[in-house]
């Protein structure tokens, strides 16, 4: 429950207690450093006052991480969607449905980290502090893979990894489906609260400020596991499908409905939408701000929105200043490694089956040309750490080392 912030838990909610926590948390304090960092450093971020917000990518590599700080941004999104699809432990490729190992987003934190630490070991071995390297990531917990234990043992790997943030979502687990599937199936309200509790117990156990964000998908589901919930029950259609779920009616009052019972317990609130609406937006926020007044808000600005069939340009460029006046202070673009990644590849490859290795000499150009803005990958070997390795064999050998790396290579001779 520890923050450097006095303020930092100001109206979260605890169904336990600090014995509690001291019972469970063992005989030895184990330090969290980079999720701890992490997590204070988001919270400030998040906290800044006015209109202002965070923004971000989703990262699908270590390499992609390092350049989204490289290129100005200040924190990382981390998507299980992205996960599934091409970065998770069984190294399979799969849709967003939960189907991958529960390892493979912290793992993923883990790697993202490593690359910061690598960009900041070559930095600071080079004289230069100007970056921040360690932006907070914050990364998808989907729902939890699993109960509550499940969720708990998910968030301490999350904060082992280093994670700053991560998100839980009120589907059932089983038949979790990305949120702009459909045959979504919610669980009761008072059920995933629990599950906000245990992992909001696992952060404190761990003893790092870890940013939870509750997120529900109510607006675009309609099947419910059971109407035990008084809660639920005004949503609930008296209808049962054929595996014994219940039918309800989703939409922006069901998520607005399961907003203000998450908010004593999360630090952000996050409404999945099927959209870029201002509209559902605006009434989402007035209604958890009227009875939560400064709640922090998220927001999921998804490349599963066809982004210029639903506005203009200029309502597309004010979107995020909109966002942020409304309180959504955590925005991102959930799949933009994915994107990235594949659409620069693709070009790159056509471009290459038919210009050969013309088109390949344009990309370096491109990546000459952007040194001066920051990007520093064009000059590979130094990128991953060849010059850091070098020093290093430098300092153990007395007598000096005769092996080093960059020294003589062709991107010493060609690359300056």
């Amino acid at each position: 429950m520890a923050s450097q912030d006095p303020q930092r838990f100001s109206g979260v909610k605890r169904v336990y207690t600090r014995q509690d926590v001291l019972q469970l948390r063992g005989s030895v304090h184990i330090e969290y450093t980079l999720a701890r960092m992490g997590a204070e450093r988001l919270w400030k971020m998040l906290n800044e006052g006015g209109d202002s917000y965070v923004h971000a990518l989703g990262a699908l590599t270590g390499n992609q991480a390092v350049q989204m700080v490289a290129g100005g941004l200040r924190a990382i999104y981390l998507s299980g969607w992205q996960v599934a699809a091409d970065a998770n432990t069984a190294a399979q490729t799969y849709p967003d449905q939960s189907l991958y190992p529960a390892d493979s987003v912290p793992k993923v934190v883990e790697r993202i980290n490593n690359a910061f630490q690598r960009a900041d070991q070559i930095a600071h071995a080079s004289g230069r502090g100007d970056v921040h390297w360690y932006a907070p990531i914050v990364a998808d917990a989907e729902a939890g893979f699993g109960g509550n234990l499940n969720a708990y043992e998910l968030m301490r790997a999350m904060i082992k990894a280093g994670a700053a943030g991560v998100h839980f979502e009120d589907q059932l687990a089983s038949a979790k489906k990305c949120g702009h599937l459909g045959g979504k199936v919610l669980v009761p309200t008072k059920e995933f609260v629990a599950k906000l509790q245990a992992a909001r117990l696992a952060a404190d156990v761990c003893d790092v400020p870890t940013v939870l964000i509750a997120r529900t998908d109510a607006l675009g589901a309609y099947l419910l596991t059971s109407d035990v919930d008084d809660a639920d029950k005004p949503f609930c259609t008296g209808e049962r499908t054929s595996e014994g779920f219940y039918a309800i009616r989703g939409g922006i009052d069901a998520a607005i409905a399961r907003g203000l019972a998450y908010a004593p317990y999360a630090d952000l609130l996050w409404f999945e939408t099927s959209d870029p609406s201002m509209e559902e937006a605006e009434k989402f926020a007035k209604a958890i701000h009227a009875k939560y007044p400064g709640k922090l808000l998220a927001y999921n600005c998804s490349p599963s929105f066809n982004w210029k069939k639903k506005l203009t340009d200029a309502q597309i460029a004010t979107f995020q200043q909109d966002l942020g006046a409304l309180g959504y202070k955590f925005q991102f673009v959930t799949l933009a490694g994915f994107h990235a990644l594949n659409f620069s590849m693709f070009s790159l490859a056509r471009e290459y089956a038919t210009r050969g290795m013309s088109a390949y000499a344009d990309l370096q150009e491109a990546e000459f040309a952007a040194e001066k803005l920051g990007y520093g990958a064009v000059k590979h070997q130094t990128f991953v750490g060849t010059g850091y390795f070098d020093a290093l064999a430098q300092k153990v050998s007395e007598e000096g080392c005769s092996t080093t790396a960059l020294a003589g290579s062709t991107e010493a001779e060609q690359f300056h």
